[in-house]
């Protein structure tokens, strides 16, 4: 399960944060995850809990962002979304090789007292 080692990284670089603003708890730590990230959001939540345990984010809320895949297409210019994975334009049947989000693994706030 390498949620856990995301989630292990995660919690350091939110307590450094927090460190860094003098904080004495995290009370939310919000995060952003694409559709296409390789991440089970409920295997992620279950880390959550099992890596905060006994820091200053032991009885923190997990906020997440799921952030849809989107692709441009080369040929035609168009945005579309990219459901499951498929990657064709629906406007010209082109397959398009640029992933604008959806990939995302991003720590985007901390609440901190």
């Amino acid at each position: 399960m390498h949620e856990l080692s995301l989630m292990e990284a995660l919690r350091d670089l939110a307590l450094q944060q927090a460190e860094a603003e003098g904080a004495v708890r995290i009370a939310v730590m919000t995060l952003r995850v694409g559709s296409l990230a390789g991440v089970e959001i409920e295997a992620l939540r279950f880390a959550f809990a099992a890596v905060m345990a006994d820091t200053i984010a032991a009885a923190a809320v997990l906020r997440i962002e799921v952030v849809p895949a989107v692709c441009r297409c080369g040929g035609c210019g168009r945005r579309f979304a990219a459901l499951d994975g498929v990657c064709e334009c629906p406007s010209c049947g082109a397959i398009s090789r640029e992933l604008l989000q959806g990939r995302e693994l991003q720590l985007t706030s901390l609440e901190i007292a």
